[in-house]
Parts: structure tokens; C-alpha cells; sequence
């Protein structure tokens, strides 16, 4: 059976490659799903990407992840919330009551940014959280999740 991967992005990452380049870099959000369409084949996995710049759709989606999660046919998720990141106990609830894996994901480091983006709430639910790999994170979390 073929496992799935989810990648879900949070509000603003629709503007990638005009968003603020010196940060975020110049690839677009269709970039970065080929590079996980790609990633995802390389192990034989299938894909979900999605983007919202709104809460209820992200935490709606991990819970659907969590289904699959829960009929085994979940890899995990790539999560990239964004700045929902150090704003959402939703998000944290969602993950923490589907049980799915996920990789939290940053595409700059948040550390070496504002201090206000230094506060994960899903960090403590995460299995993984990688930051300041640019838009290859994306491959490398889903490497991550292929040898769970």
C-alpha cells in the first residue's frame, strides 16, 4: 500500500517568490510542490499539498490527515504553519489529537529572526522541526518521514 504525505502551508506562502526574496528566496509555492512531488516519488509516496491562509482549513486538514493516520496510510505531514506557527493552539490540538507525525518546517530561520518567532506551539508535538534550509527543507522533511 503507498503511504501519503501531506504538505500543508500556512498564510502568506502563497506569496512565495515575491514575498520578501532576501528571506524567503525567489522559488514560488508551484516550485516547491514539484520538489516535493519529486522528493515523494523518490520513496514511492504519494502527495497532498495544500496551502490556506486560513486556520480552520489547516486544522481541518490534519485532521483528515488523521484519518489516514489512523488506517495506516499516512507517511506524516510536513508543516509549515507559518505564522500560525507562534500563534496557534488549534493547530497544536489538531496535531496532538490525531496522533500524526509531522515535521514542523521553516523555510528561513526563525532564530535568527524576530524574537516573537521564536515560540513554537507545535514544536512540542512535532516528531521533527527543521528551520533555515530554504525551500529544500521541503525535500528533507519528506526524506524524514520515509525512513519513519
Amino acid at each position: 500500500m503507498t503511504k501519503t504525505v501531506y504538505v500543508l502551508n500556512g498564510p502568506n506562502l502563497n506569496l512565495l517568490g515575491t514575498r520578501e526574496p532576501q528571506v524567503y528566496g525567489s522559488q514560488t509555492l508551484a516550485d516547491v510542490e514539484q520538489l516535493c512531488t519529486a522528493a515523494c516519488a523518490r520513496h514511492g509516496l504519494a502527495l497532498v499539498f495544500r496551502q490556506s491562509n486560513h486556520e480552520g482549513a489547516l486544522v481541518d486538514w490534519i485532521h483528515e490527515a488523521g484519518r489516514l493516520h489512523a488506517a495506516g496510510q499516512l507517511a506524516g505531514v510536513v508543516l509549515n504553519a507559518a505564522a500560525y506557527t507562534h500563534t496557534s493552539v488549534a493547530l497544536l490540538d489538531a496535531v496532538k489529537g490525531t496522533g500524526v507525525p509531522v515535521v514542523e518546517l521553516h523555510i528561513s530561520n526563525v532564530h535568527a529572526r524576530e524574537s516573537f518567532r521564536h515560540h513554537s506551539y507545535l514544536a512540542g508535538a512535532a516528531r521533527a522541526v527543521m528551520c533555515g534550509f530554504g525551500v529544500q527543507g521541503y525535500a528533507l522533511a519528506i526524506d524524514g518521514l520515509a525512513q519513519w
